[in-house]
């Protein structure tokens, strides 16, 4: 039997190619609201981090995910996006 396919992504912040299921999914629906996908299969446009804040930071700093979405993200996205990876991690 050949081995099952792993599927790799990219994270946005650090630019590592790792498996999909290591990595979280921000995914930006159809009505333009940007959240955290906890279970990868919301509809919508995604771009996958790292399960840390060191990620979030790094692609908000180079505007990746505004990059990836097409669009322009508030402030207040990227503080809803840290808090809900805080409250994942513990």
């Amino acid at each position: 039997m050949k081995p099952k396919k792993i599927p790799v992504r990219m994270c946005s912040g650090c630019s590592e190619r790792k498996p999909k299921n290591e990595l979280v999914r921000v995914v930006r629906s159809q009505s333009g609201e940007i959240s955290l996908d906890e279970t990868g299969k919301k509809p919508g446009r995604g771009a996958y981090l790292c399960g840390n804040v060191g990620c979030l930071k790094l692609a908000k700093k180079a505007k990746r995910l505004e990059r990836a979405f097409k669009c322009q993200i508030p402030e207040d996205v990227y503080a809803r996006l840290e808090e809900a990876m805080n409250q994942g991690e513990g």
